[in-house]
């Protein structure tokens, strides 16, 4: 083919990836990186294909490819990735730079990061919001990149991915992979959720961030790694019940293996006590150990309280809990009693020294037996008294 001239020549990756370019093609077609412009090219001789946006990051490879490539079908834009694109695509092509910095390579063509794999997960990032419901992304990788952090990248993102070719030149292994967007990322993607992107996962919950209605929310599925099956609807109905005690994020709906709250933006506990004055921090520890002494009146033990530095987020000076996964009914909950144990251990006790606050953990722990004894307000209040 007619390709033109670039800092990056076709070599036996780009071979491998026109070959199912010209499989694969129809519809509206973004090329991303398009260096040579042999996958923009390919495209646009296939009869099926509309039209065909070709991108790239340095300025001097799109002129050069404006003068030489001249089809009706192929528009050029400079841009970093999906910075300057628009509109949705039948299918994404994505040869990335993918060699790592320590083989010290300083060319935008070859070096994909420190490791290799930061373009790739940049850009598997934001895929999804370009792609038609049904389209599809042609990628091509090397076992230099890390076969098994590409496909995590790919899991990730909610993505279907199938190894369409393998092959082995000298030190490496080349890929070409098909990724699909998976039924349930399409699920969401229906139910109006927008930009969709994983957040972090557990050992029962994977979570996401996404749009709803305009608001940015929080999307917490089912591990598929994990064994304890139905934890998700057990916890979004735990939510729904103490919503109504305002405790916890507000949930806004749920379905089969997810559900879906208001995102909580702040501070975890231990990061806000770090950065605040010694009111502040007084005033949130007082309403986390209200919190709990509800939680405690309702006989519900959310459990992982001795140690909740993820599971408390400080929003708009206001605490919020977060994973309920464990939650259970209880006679004897122990929310209060294990906030104790963490109040008084030695990590959190020096940083509240050091904001002015003391706590004496002999009088702490000895106030908290007495209430494990017998869970009243009296008790309580002694216990809220040395904070």
């Amino acid at each position: 083919m007619n390709a033109c001239k670039s800092v990056y020549d076709p070599q036996e990756d780009s071979t491998m990836l026109e070959r199912w370019v010209r499989k694969y093609a129809e519809g509206n077609v973004l090329d991303i990186g398009t260096g040579s412009g042999i996958q923009a090219v390919t495209a646009a001789l296939n009869p099926k294909v509309s039209s065909v946006l070709a991108t790239d990051v340095q300025k001097e490879v799109i002129a050069y490819c404006k003068n030489c490539i001249k089809n009706r079908k192929i528009k050029f834009l400079q841009s970093d990735l999906f910075e300057k694109v628009k509109g949705k695509f039948d299918i994404i092509i994505f040869n990335p730079p993918y060699l790592p910095e320590d083989l010290k390579l300083k060319d935008l063509t070859l070096d994909g990061g420190k490791k290799g794999y930061e373009v790739i997960g940049r850009f598997l990032s934001g895929a999804n919001a370009f792609l038609n419901p049904d389209g599809v992304i042609l990628i091509v990788f090397s076992s230099l990149t890390k076969k098994e952090k590409v496909e995590e990248f790919i899991k990730n993102n909610l993505l279907d991915f199938e190894e369409l070719e393998r092959k082995h030149i000298f030190f490496e292994d080349l890929y070409v992979y098909l990724l699909r967007k998976n039924e349930f990322l399409k699920k969401l993607e229906l139910k109006g959720i927008k930009g969709v992107k994983y957040l972090s996962k557990g050992h029962r919950g994977v979570v996401y961030t996404g749009k709803y209605k305009g608001k940015k929310i929080a999307i917490k599925a089912t591990n598929p790694n994990s064994g304890a099956f139905g934890r998700i609807e057990i916890e979004s109905k735990w939510l729904r019940r103490l919503n109504k005690n305002n405790i916890g994020p507000k949930l806004l709906f749920a379905e089969n293996n997810y559900f879906a709250y208001r995102y909580v933006e702040g501070d975890l506990i231990v990061d806000f006590v770090k950065k605040s004055g010694r009111v502040q921090i007084k005033k949130i520890l007082q309403q986390v150990l209200r919190q709990a002494y509800l939680l405690d009146s309702l006989k519900i033990d959310k459990e992982e309280m001795h140690h909740p530095v993820k599971h408390i987020i400080i929003s708009k000076n206001k605490p919020v809990m977060i994973d309920f996964e464990r939650a259970h009914y209880s006679q004897s909950p122990k929310n209060v009693t294990q906030l104790c144990q963490f109040l008084a251990s030695s990590r959190l006790s020096e940083t509240l020294a050091s904001k002015g606050i003391k706590t004496d953990k002999n009088s702490l722990m000895g106030l908290a037996k007495v209430y494990k004894r017998n869970q009243n307000i009296k008790n309580f209040r002694k216990i809220a008294g040395l904070i």
